[in-house]
């Protein structure tokens, strides 16, 4: 696996701004001055009642916070000390941001002590409930563990196959083949990469390269211009690694293809099929073929399994 870089996932607060569903509908209601020094370093998000309540040790820091109907009410039945009791004992510097739900207007002690922590407090039209699925969502993705990775990913009978190997090995020139037999190309050279959860890995091309591939003779080839909007895809769920290697290099290759071979990326196994290169050797059929061989190990056949146990059927039957 070449492995370019791995980021410990944070996002701050004025990117959460930036980048966040439309339907959020963010408003900055205090706190400015914090909005690109305080960052969101977790996905789940809390409420913020039982904090106000007393209980602040349930803070968590680094996530963002909600405030909704509940919450706006029971400071509401306090009287205005105690209030400004509540809100101090929030420990605010531990707080990414508070974000107040349905467009409630938020107690004028809250605003306040934002503005003096530089604490950003935002406001949505959503509920609380739609509010929290949509900023999980997001913040699942942004703040997921990732990692960029050199290689070539494309989407072939509706499986991400991860191409790897050394640079001019022909991943680049394999991948303009399975492209003009109908596959698709997701990313040439670079690829993000990150845990969507469930042992999921997602993988996609940087912006710069997006729809681009390199090929040594011909330079950068636009695909969606050469061969259409069907020969690309945004992204892709990693399903199987394929790893060239010179045919000289290529030590620890399975004559029967009985052994499996994992890649481990961000702590996923990916199933890996090692494929020497030499002169002569059709990579690009190669390849099909070992996705075809992996889809049916999917589904319990397995050629070379079902070969050994033949093979020693037959040697019991003749030494009887």
């Amino acid at each position: 696996m070449n492995l370019l870089n791995q980021n410990q996932p944070s996002i701050t607060v004025g990117e959460f701004l930036e980048r966040a569903p439309t339907r959020l509908e963010l408003k900055v209601l205090a706190g400015h001055d914090g909005i690109d020094s305080r960052a969101i370093t977790l996905p789940r998000i809390q409420k913020l009642g039982l904090a106000l309540a007393g209980f602040t040790h349930y803070i968590h820091p680094g996530r963002l916070q909600i405030v909704g109907q509940s919450e706006v009410w029971f400071l509401g039945q306090l009287e205005m000390e105690q209030r400004r009791e509540a809100i101090r004992n929030l420990s605010l510097e531990k707080i990414a941001c508070v974000l107040v739900t349905k467009n409630l207007e938020s107690p004028p002690e809250l605003v306040s002590a934002a503005d003096n922590a530089n604490l950003p407090l935002l406001q949505t039209p959503l509920l609380s409930s739609e509010a929290i699925q949509v900023v999980t969502d997001f913040l699942q993705e942004a703040l997921a563990p990732r990692i960029t990775l050199h290689g070539v990913l494309l989407d072939i009978y509706g499986l991400g196959v991860l191409m790897e190997g050394e640079s001019g090995i022909g991943k680049s020139e394999c991948a303009l083949d399975l492209i003009a037999r109908g596959h698709r190309l997701v990313s040439d050279d670079v690829i993000e990469v990150w845990s969507a959860g469930m042992g999921r890995l997602i993988g996609r091309s940087p912006e710069m390269l997006r729809e681009h591939l390199e090929i040594r003779g011909l330079g950068i080839l636009n695909i969606r211009d050469l061969f259409g909007v069907s020969a690309i895809s945004s992204a892709k769920t990693i399903d199987l690694s394929i790893r060239f290697e010179r045919w000289e290099d290529a030590s620890e290759v399975d004559r029967l293809g009985i052994d499996t071979r994992t890649s481990r990326v961000l702590e996923i196994d990916v199933p890996q099929f090692l494929i020497p290169v030499s002169r002569g050797r059709n990579l690009c059929t190669l390849v099909e073929t070992a996705v075809r061989v992996h889809l049916l190990r999917t589904r319990g056949h397995n050629a070379a399994q079902e070969f050994v146990a033949r093979h020693t059927e037959m040697m019991r039957e003749s030494s009887q």
